[in-house]
């Protein structure tokens, strides 16, 4: 165990869940849930991902036909 990490009884983190769990994401802090003394779960905040421009539009387009066929309409550049 980290020595940053707080640890709670089993019996503890199921009365008081609610609480714990605002406690973490408030702190940024991890929780270690223990069992007869025995560490059995970690309760960790969640990372929150940047937004980043690149990729935020996948898949909403949608292709319909053909997009590399021509139209069929003859331009100057052709003729």
């Amino acid at each position: 165990m980290d020595s940053q990490e707080a640890s709670v009884g089993a019996g503890e983190f199921k009365a008081k869940c609610l609480q714990l769990i605002d406690a973490v994401h408030r702190t940024r802090t991890s929780l270690v849930i223990t069992k007869h003394g025995k560490p059995m779960a970690r309760l960790v905040p969640v990372e929150e991902e940047p937004f980043s421009l690149f990729g935020c539009q996948k898949d909403s387009v949608v292709i319909h036909g053909d997009i590399v066929a021509g139209t069929g309409e003859i331009w100057e550049a052709d003729a």
